[in-house]
């Protein structure tokens, strides 16, 4: 699923939420916040989650690029500093059924310690080229997250719109749903920057 990469994340905290920690900014063009909820093939995140997170920018790079860097899981770990381990759990093309569990470090919360978070991400559908919608639990000591995360891929003048959201929701965030939300969006802020450099390092 997504991702707390820092200390809910899920994720990414993708379910997802591993990138956090780096403290990174905002890549440049990102807002937060579309107005729609994002689709994939008709399926969204959980409408009902108290903890919600998006972002979007721009990436200069071609949309092959972009697409085989997000879905290439077990490279994540070449560009996303804080994946710190990553295990495809099927074979064959990343396709709806396709899952992969994945490591990163989280810092304490004011409900948790620090730990590391064990997230299982199952890939529910998938549009190649324009969108993938994965869900899946994160578990870390004393702390459980169920994450739905939506991604959309689309060409634009300049390279690509990638925009992303995900929804937690668990006995801890739902806790501190402010505290929470904050994490999950430094969290998908982070891992939106690091493809963007990732995906623009290459060449065309």
């Amino acid at each position: 699923m997504s991702r707390v990469r820092t200390a809910a994340a899920l994720f990414t905290v993708p379910l997802i939420v591993a990138g956090a920690l780096s403290a990174a900014t905002v890549p440049a063009g990102a807002t937060t916040r579309p107005a729609e909820s994002l689709t994939c093939r008709g399926e969204g995140v959980d409408a009902g989650a108290k903890v919600r997170a998006r972002t979007e920018t721009v990436i200069d790079a071609p949309l092959s690029t972009v697409w085989k860097l997000q879905t290439d899981v077990e490279r994540w770990p070449g560009w996303q500093i804080h994946v710190t381990s990553m295990d495809r759990l099927d074979h064959g093309p990343f396709r709806p059924g396709s899952a992969f569990r994945w490591t990163t470090p989280i810092p304490p919360t004011p409900a948790t310690p620090a730990t590391s978070l064990d997230i299982t991400s199952t890939v529910e559908q998938v549009k190649r080229g324009s969108c993938i919608r994965w869900t899946g639990p994160a578990v870390g000591e004393g702390l459980h997250i169920d994450g739905v995360h939506v991604w959309t891929f689309t060409p634009v003048r300049g390279g690509v719109l990638v925009r992303t959201e995900e929804t937690h929701t668990g006995e801890q965030v739902d806790a501190n749903v402010p505290y929470a939300t904050e994490i999950l969006q430094q969290g998908l802020d982070a891992w939106l920057g690091e493809l963007k450099t990732a995906a623009e390092a290459r060449p065309c």
